[in-house]
């Protein structure tokens, strides 16, 4: 579950991405928090699979509920770094203005 909700993030944040590639929102870095971590996942994945074989495929509900749990908080805890990469950038200036102001 942690990879696929990664991996749909991954790719939405693609798509945002390839639609407005000019974007000064710095849509690249979310993509690439996104893509790094499906990746992880994935070897994960993968090396679960050679430990435990066939029984890969039958997870425990509970088991799948806490992936999806993890798999959630990866998402939020990467559009997090994201924001504040973004607000310590300021590409606008807003953040500026307003502590100015």
């Amino acid at each position: 579950m942690t990879l696929l909700i990664t991996a749909f993030a991954a790719i939405f944040s693609t798509i945002l991405w390839y639609t407005k590639p000019k974007s000064v929102m710095q849509l690249g870095t979310l993509c690439l928090i996104y893509w790094g971590a499906s990746l992880m996942w994935l070897v994960d994945a993968v090396v679960e699979y050679i430990e435990l074989g066939a029984a890969y495929f039958t997870p425990a509900v509970s088991d799948m509920l806490n992936d999806a749990f993890l798999g959630l908080s990866v998402v939020a805890l990467g559009l997090i770094i994201w924001l504040v990469r973004v607000l310590v950038r300021d590409p606008k200036g807003t953040v500026h203005d307003r502590i100015l102001k």
